[in-house]
């Protein structure tokens, strides 16, 4: 059944990756869209996040989480096929395009609360490690052939219609999911309560010794990572002047890297415990961040470019694994949904604040100047988790 799983998050995941290159390039290029513009944009696909996170996770422990994946699948289909259908019609604009992503991600949102809280239906808590840090590799293969796929396709038909191999993923997804049968339990009715459910999730995460700090660093990684990524793609695109192509050649290197770092993730984990490697990958980022401002318009540069997405991708691919099997491992079933999306949607949130924030000082300060602060709460928030308990964490077996 895993298999199936694996199979179809590789699929959606692949068109996903196609979608984040071509919708940057649709509202720049088409769209007139600046650096402020595209913070905007990448705001509104994780809001739903932070208004209906919590939502969201008492659902997924009140439902089957199988149908709600695949629920979510198709309804993300049918909203990216809009996007090249309003294109041909003339009817797509930057505010049309920021209402169709925030759409997006509220189904997103819904999927993810069930999919990080199905996997532990699947795999027993031993093989966490080993099934997350597969997933990572998958996604981290997909986010490389992704970009370069992106790149072709927006180059061969435009970016509206790249688009449409996301949607067409995302019905694949849902075929495949739809042929797994793992049984799956659902609280009585008389148990409900949603303010208790919801206030039962916060509890767990934030007054457990090692989730707390885990949750509360994650989002401060979130809040300056996502400063950065929104302004990369614009410093890379426009303002050095590299092609649709040659910014793809970026992206792949963090896949690249994400490929590397989640193959040795189990190694390290069994070796050094989860919260060793969680740590060295928490300090991996802003040393790749560090080194996006000394980029030019020459081939070196894009080098440079390569090796910053290449370290960032290492860092998240082996960090994440462990990561996310220590908090499967240690959380109850009937706590899985809301604990992941009450880090999740917090996570998600600090998009929110983080993209429009850093397009902002992308557009009065420069985007170097927007990487540097960006670079900085990264360590801050990478000082505070080495400090913290999560250094001694190890998984139960």
């Amino acid at each position: 059944m895993f298999a199936r799983f694996w199979t179809a998050d590789a699929v959606s995941m692949l068109g996903t990756h196609v979608t984040t290159l071509a919708l940057g390039i649709l509202a720049m290029d088409q769209l007139g869209a600046g650096a402020a513009d595209l913070g905007v944009l990448s705001a509104a696909q994780w809001l739903p996040y932070l208004l209906f996170g919590l939502l969201a996770g008492v659902l997924a422990d009140r439902r089957r989480r199988r149908p709600i994946l695949i629920g979510a699948d198709v309804a993300r289909a049918a909203v990216l096929a809009l996007i090249p259908t309003l294109h041909a019609l003339g009817a797509l604009t930057l505010p049309v395009l920021t209402g169709l992503v925030a759409v997006f991600g509220t189904l997103s949102l819904l999927y993810d609360a069930a999919h990080q809280s199905f996997l532990p239906r699947l795999v027993p808590p031993e093989r966490l490690i080993t099934a997350n840090a597969r997933m990572e590799q998958t996604r981290a293969v997909t986010q490389t052939a992704g970009p370069l796929v992106a790149g072709w396709l927006v180059k061969a038909v435009g970016a509206p219609f790249a688009i449409v191999l996301d949607a067409v993923s995302y019905v694949v997804s849902a075929l495949v999911l739809a042929t797994i049968r793992v049984p799956e339990t659902v609280p009585t009715p008389e148990t409900r309560n949603l303010k208790r459910e919801i206030r039962d999730g916060l509890t767990w995460v934030y007054r457990h010794p090692v989730l707390a700090p885990l949750a509360l660093t994650s989002h401060v990684w979130f809040l300056f990572n996502s400063m950065v990524t929104p302004v990369f793609a614009f410093f890379v695109h426009k303002e050095l002047g590299f092609d649709e192509f040659e910014l793809s050649l970026t992206f792949a290197a963090a896949g690249v890297g994400t490929v590397l770092g989640a193959s040795l993730s189990t190694t390290g984990t069994t070796r050094l415990g989860a919260g060793p490697v969680i740590v060295l990958g928490r300090w991996l980022t802003p040393a790749a961040f560090a080194l996006i401002p000394f980029a030019d318009a020459t081939p070196t540069g894009l080098a440079i470019l390569a090796a910053a997405q290449f370290t960032w991708g290492f860092g998240v691919g082996i960090d994440s694994p462990p990561e996310m099997g220590y908090r499967q491992a240690i959380t109850p079933d009937h706590l899985q949904g809301r604990m992941n999306s009450t880090i999740r949607s917090l996570n998600r949130g600090m998009i929110v604040i983080g993209a429009p924030v850093g397009g902002l000082i992308a557009h009065h300060a420069g985007p170097r100047t927007a990487v540097w602060v960006g670079v900085t709460g990264l360590v801050v928030q990478a000082v505070a988790v080495t400090c913290s308990p999560v250094r001694r964490a190890r998984i139960p077996q």
